[in-house]
Formats: structure tokens, C-alpha cells, sequence
């Protein structure tokens, strides 16, 4: 047997509830009309009840006087009757043989008269006319007497009796347009959830979404967050995609970076080994070759390192108060034999002290690491310049620039790319991983900023870049 889908249950479901409640009100509404018109029917009859008391005196009532009376007051069909406390007709206008009428003191509409004051009932047939009336009754107990109007309850009473059809075919028409209605959203809502169905069904079998059944959502709410979150779904598979191609270039780039050192590392110990009686001066010398490969694997590992807490976030920093200018005084002392070696120069213009809420090894490893990329390429005898201004919204702007040769623009899009290098037996011969400027890049980001490179016009390499 094949199985309800959630809209069908749920337009199902809703239609018979509607269902019940228009059925439950059509009777409730129909009950309550005919009442309505029962007791206006009664109170108009009652009505006439009370004029005609009105107009009989205690010790004048006679058959002329109330003949007189009903004809004056004539009303189509109409019959009356008086009634005495004990049940005994004494006046009708219909027929004069009193003495062939039964007690009436315990007809329905007699006995409510005596016990409430007034009683009525309805569709009765009559025991003298031989047709069915409708009773209205009314006790004067300041004159003994009980006055009962009736009327034939033939098809025109029954028809102005009968509740107005009306509301019905109205309540009708409104369940059908309601049906009509709730079907379409309902067929939407189905339509949307089989689509997500299929998604839910594809995207755990690692099946293709790229498919019609997909392509296209109802143009609602609902289907609108559907579309959103296949593509949201695509979009995470695009990035994963992404960064498993990003890990399988790290990893082979890491492998080939590593390689060169190991295998000179290698090299150099078993030319050693290998070689027992050679020179102590041939020996000192591939062992300072081994040991600065070592150093080489060192920093390698350590911007590796580095570059994975950085992919971590912030869940894995500690922010507090840093001191920018004492970081910037530190790197300097920590470069001035290289910086006096290449005859260069640093320069800073920022203000003292200047402090930012960030982590304080990354702060540092930015302006390391620009500081040594700049010795490296930048030139003899170039100089460093160092500057910080204030943002209008907070935070500072930096730049970090040099007056050397700079670098190919086509190579200015890809200096923040790991193991990217301009020149890259230069590189590799001043000891460089390839990762400084993407720790530079991913430090900044991580304390809410932006960085960009460009060639200056006097020549030379500069770095803007924020720190929020």
C-alpha cells in the first residue's frame, strides 16, 4: 500500500477537520434559526393574546363580544380559543359545540400557560379540526381565563418556519474555495518536501544534485529556503572540495619542501660515515651544511606550525593588550647584525606606546616575518620604513614598505600564496619556507583586518594592512 505523503496527510487532515466544523455549524445555525422564527411566531401570537385580554372585562365576556373581537381583528386562518383555569372550553371561534370538547387543561401549550404564565407548542394535531396547529397560549389569572391563538401548520407555516437555505450554499462555496486553496498550497508544501526528500536521499548516498528533479523549488517562501540550502549544501562541498585540494598541495608541497634538506642532511652524513679518514676541516664543513639544513627543517616546521593555529581561529589564541611599539623595538635589536650586514636601515614612524587587543605571538610573527622578507629581497644598502595611523573607526592602518627593486607585478597577486616564491633558488639559498608572507596574511585576518601589496612608484615593495 503506498504511503501518504506529509502534504496529503496534512490537506486530509485539515479538510476533515473543516469538514466536522462546517457540518456541526450548518446544524447548529439551521437549529438556531428555526427557534428564532418559532419564538417570534410565538411572540406575535402572544402579542395578539395580550390585546385580546386587554379588551375582555371580568363580567363581559360573551360570544357576540368576542366574535366581534376575532373578526376586527382578523388574521388569515387564525383560531381562537378561551380557556377556564379548569381546562373548559368556553369560547372558539371555529366551532360552538362546547359541550363535544375535551378538557384542554392538559394540553402541552395550556399546562405551560398555568404553571409559567404562557406555553406554546407546535405541530400538533388537533382533536376537533382534525389538522395540525401551531399553540399559543397565555393564562390571565386576574380573569380565570386562558387565551390560545393557533395556526394551521400547513406548508406555508412550515416553509416560513424553516431555517434559510441560503447561509448553506454560501458555506459551501466557501469550503469549496477553501479546498481549492489549501489543495494548491498543500500541493507546494508536498512538492518542496519530496524535492528536499530526494536531496536528503542523493546527499547521504553521495549521489550527483545536478539533476532536473532539483533544479527548480515552487516560487514561495518554502521553496526559496530550499533552494537555499541545497545551495548552501553545494557551497559546502565546493569549499571541502576546495580544501581537500588546498591539503593535497599543501601536503605535496611540504613533502618537496622537506625533501631538499633531508636529502642534503642525508647527504653530507653519509659522505661522513662514509668516508673515515676525511679531513677534520672536510668533516667541520658539511657538519655546518648539515646543521644549517637542520636549521632550515626548523623554521619549516615551526611556520607549519604556525599556519595550522592560525587555520584554528581564535578558539585557540589568547587575546589581551599589546604593546605594537615594543614588538617593532624587539624585532629591530633581534635584525640589526642582518640589517648591518646589508647596510640597510629601519625606520619607524609610529606613535609610543601603541597598543591593540590581539594575540601577541601572531602581532609579532607579522612584523617579523615582513622585517625578513624585506632583508631578504629588498637590497643592499635599501632602507625600512615602518608607519602607523589611527582609523577613523577604530583599530590602525600600517604600512610597512621598502625602497628596493620590489617585484614583477604578475607576481603580486600570489606573494600571500603558501610556498609561493618570486625566485626560487634565491630563496631556498636565503633560508626561506615560502610561508611568512601567508602567516603575515592569516595573523592579520584573524585580528578582524585586511592586508594588500603593491609596488611603489619610487620603486620598492609596500604592505597596508589594519589591525582592528
Amino acid at each position: 500500500m503506498k504511503k501518504l505523503t506529509v502534504g496529503k496527510r496534512l490537506f486530509w487532515g485539515t479538510l476533515s477537520l473543516f469538514l466536522i466544523f462546517a457540518v456541526l455549524f450548518i446544524v447548529f445555525q439551521q437549529a438556531r434559526e428555526k427557534q428564532f422564527k418559532i419564538d417570534m411566531l410565538n411572540l406575535h401570537l402572544q402579542d395578539y393574546n395580550y390585546r385580546m385580554g386587554d379588551n375582555i372585562e371580568e363580567d363581559g365576556i360573551t360570544e357576540e363580544s368576542l366574535d366581534k373581537y376575532v373578526k376586527s381583528h382578523y388574521i388569515l386562518h387564525l383560531r381562537v380559543t378561551l380557556i377556564d383555569k379548569q381546562g373548559k372550553v368556553v369560547y372558539d371561534n371555529k366551532r360552538k359545540d362546547y359541550r363535544n370538547f375535551s378538557n384542554h387543561k392538559n394540553r402541552k401549550e395550556v399546562a405551560e400557560a398555568l404553571r409559567q404564565g404562557s406555553g406554546f407548542d407546535i405541530s400538533r394535531e388537533s382533536n376537533t379540526l382534525h389538522g395540525d396547529f401551531f399553540y399559543s397560549a397565555t393564562y390571565f389569572p386576574n380573569k380565570n381565563i386562558i387565551i390560545r391563538t393557533a395556526l394551521p401548520y400547513d406548508d406555508d407555516l412550515a416553509k416560513s418556519l424553516k431555517a434559510d437555505q441560503h447561509y448553506i450554499w454560501f458555506a459551501l462555496l466557501m469550503m469549496t474555495i477553501l479546498s481549492i486553496t489549501l489543495y494548491r498550497f498543500i500541493s507546494r508544501l508536498d512538492a518542496n518536501i519530496k524535492k528536499l526528500h530526494i536531496f536528503a536521499q542523493r546527499a547521504d548516498h553521495g549521489e550527483s544534485l545536478e539533476t532536473e528533479d532539483l533544479a527548480q523549488f515552487p516560487a514561495d517562501e518554502l521553496g526559496e529556503i530550499s533552494e537555499s540550502i541545497i545551495k548552501i549544501y553545494k557551497r559546502l562541498q565546493k569549499t571541502k572540495e576546495e580544501q581537500n585540494e588546498l591539503k593535497r598541495q599543501l601536503t605535496q608541497n611540504v613533502a618537496h619542501e622537506l625533501k631538499t634538506p633531508v636529502a642534503s642532511i642525508q647527504g653530507y652524513l653519509e659522505t661522513i660515515t662514509g668516508n673515515p679518514t676525511i679531513s677534520e676541516q672536510t668533516r667541520k664543513q658539511f657538519l655546518d651544511r648539515c646543521y644549517a639544513q637542520s636549521q632550515r627543517l626548523t623554521s619549516l616546521l615551526r611556520d607549519i606550525s604556525t599556519l595550522n593555529r592560525l587555520d584554528d581561529g581564535t578558539s585557540m589564541m589568547e587575546f589581551e593588550n599589546v604593546n605594537v611599539t615594543a614588538i617593532i623595538c624587539q624585532i629591530a635589536k633581534e635584525t640589526a647584525l642582518q640589517l648591518e650586514a646589508r647596510k640597510m636601515t629601519l625606520k619607524t614612524h609610529i606613535p609610543d606606546p601603541l597598543v591593540i587587543n590581539g594575540a601577541q605571538g601572531m602581532i609579532y610573527s607579522i612584523f617579523r616575518n615582513l622585517t625578513d622578507n624585506a632583508i631578504a629581497y629588498a637590497g643592499e644598502g635599501t632602507e625600512i620604513s615602518i608607519a602607523a595611523r589611527p582609523k577613523a573607526d577604530g583599530g590602525w592602518h600600517f604600512c610597512f614598505s621598502d625602497n628596493g627593486t620590489g617585484v614583477e607585478p604578475q607576481h603580486l597577486p600570489r606573494l600571500f600564496e603558501r610556498f609561493y616564491r618570486v625566485d626560487k633558488g634565491r630563496s631556498r639559498k636565503m633560508g626561506g619556507t615560502g610561508l611568512g608572507l601567508a602567516i603575515v596574511k592569516n595573523a592579520v585576518l584573524l585580528h578582524g583586518g585586511n592586508i594588500t601589496v603593491a609596488n611603489k612608484p619610487s620603486g620598492g615593495l609596500q604592505f597596508d594592512f589594519t589591525l582592528a
